[in-house]
């Protein structure tokens, strides 16, 4: 095949043509996202409620639903040039393989030593925590991205930090879970018996593998109870979505570069975090001005929130002491199979995400791990990267969109998020090779006990 291109196999932005400024989405939605509620009142929280949880400034973004562009402080920017821009990929030997027509891009997120794109926002948590005067953080993480990324971020500022990390991946990824440590972190499985909120899950679901929602109920506790601490969340709110939107930004700006336009961008969705920030700019485009972009989220089919879940007012956690969102979920005390070997684990979505997608601006699919892994093998095997299994969510439908451009002939341009490495999932990528990895979907019923759980808001 021939090197010769007119477009180049990774488009690189210059350092000067990097974001300077943080785009929020909210400003130019139609519908803005459902407030946050105080789950003892059933009101809108405030911002001195949430100021006992999150950094101050971080509440001030969480609520801002006006501000367009919010400046990224030059420290967050500097410590962006170590890693960013990231490149935007042609990728030509995929194409070629699946003999398609379709043109394929991807963001490629994992450049960084937390090899994801966590790092984004993680750094600017950390920075504000910093500027604040705290002592430390507390997190939770499920496949171990965040974690990593953040302890990395506070290693930086030499802050503090400790990571309730979801049981079942504890067990699964020593090796995520030592880069943590290396960085400083603390990292305790979840649910544990160190919280009262960890005593309670441990008790009613006995021999529990965890959840997101539990980590988080544990992490809340702990930066709550402890003076000089806050909490920090690496997907979902909206604040995390704003920090993320620097992916989408560099990505737009590399298509206009080259005079490219994206019929389809896809990217994986879990809680939100990679996908809301890669498709922000597109999807502000689109309400602005009307522009055709097909936009899908891809998830899990054993943890189907945007598909089989609701949309509804729900715990943001499984212990229940946190805020109420309005999202699309599966209910707060949902626990994904244990056989579940990615990411992509949270019970709900972001309440950004839920309303562009109750407001019919964005489709969303779901696929089997089987399938996530066939493909991620596949995208190995011809482009030269292991990708995260997270990623892989995005690849599987990257491929069959690209396959039905095949069939009809039609020459789209399709653009995904891979958010990173998969060289920390080597255990999922064994259990794959070795035809350990099954295909659990939950069905109706199972998903019917949990909404049946969901907090009754008028």
């Amino acid at each position: 095949m021939s090197t010769t291109k007119e477009i180049p196999y990774k488009i690189y932005l210059e350092e000067n043509e990097m974001p300077k400024a943080w785009y929020n989405l909210r400003a130019d939605m139609i519908n803005k996202p459902a407030p946050l509620l105080n789950p003892g009142t059933l009101q809108p929280m405030k911002a001195e409620e949430l100021a006992g949880v999150f950094c101050d400034e971080l509440v001030k973004q969480e609520l801002d639903n006006d501000t367009r562009f919010i400046e990224i402080p030059e420290e967050i920017r500097n410590f962006y040039k170590m890693y960013r821009p990231s490149p935007l990929v042609r990728a030509y030997c995929l194409e070629e393989k699946l003999q398609t027509p379709a043109k394929i891009y991807y963001k490629f997120e994992g450049n960084n030593t937390s090899g994801s794109h966590k790092l984004n926002s993680a750094i600017a948590q950390a920075y504000y925590a910093k500027k604040q005067g705290l002592k430390g953080v507390t997190t939770e993480t499920g496949a171990g991205q965040w974690g990593t990324a953040l302890s990395m971020a506070c290693s930086y500022f030499d802050l503090d930090c400790k990571v309730f990390m979801v049981k079942v991946s504890y067990e699964q990824k020593p090796f995520r879970r030592e880069v943590m440590r290396t960085y400083g972190a603390s990292v305790t499985p979840s649910p544990s018996m160190e919280t009262e909120v960890g005593k309670r899950i441990n008790a009613a679901h006995p021999g529990t593998t965890g959840s997101l929602g539990c980590a988080i109920s544990e992490a809340v506790e702990v930066a709550t109870s402890t003076p000089g601490y806050r909490y920090v969340l690496g997907s979902v709110l909206n604040q995390v979505l704003l920090h993320q939107s620097v992916i989408g930004l560099e990505t737009k700006a590399a298509l206009d570069k080259y005079g490219i336009k994206a019929d389809i961008v896809i990217g994986c969705a879990g809680g939100g975090s990679n996908l809301g920030g890669l498709i922000a700019p597109f999807m502000g485009e689109k309400i602005q001005k009307g522009t055709d972009y097909r936009i899908i989220a891809v998830e899990p089919a054993s943890c189907p929130s945007f598909t089989r879940g609701v949309y509804a007012y729900d715990f943001c956690d499984t212990g229940m002491v946190c805020p109420l969102a309005k999202m699309y979920t599966l209910g707060s005390d949902f626990i994904p199979a244990p056989n579940h070997a990615g990411g992509l684990r949270y019970h709900g979505m972001s309440s950004t995400l839920s309303q562009l997608y109750a407001d019919g601006l964005m489709e969303a699919t779901t696929v089997k791990q089987t399938e996530v892994f066939e493909a991620a093998e596949q995208f190995a095997r011809v482009e030269g990267i292991l990708p995260a299994p997270e990623s892989s969510h995005a690849i599987k439908v990257a491929i069959d969109e690209a396959l039905k451009c095949k069939e009809t002939g039609e020459e789209k341009t399709i653009v995904f998020g891979l958010t990173g490495t998969g060289y920390f999932d080597l255990v999922a990528y064994q259990k794959f090779h070795d035809n350990e990895m099954s295909d659990y979907i939950p069905t109706d019923e199972e998903l019917a006990k949990f909404r049946a759980n969901l907090p009754k808001i008028d």
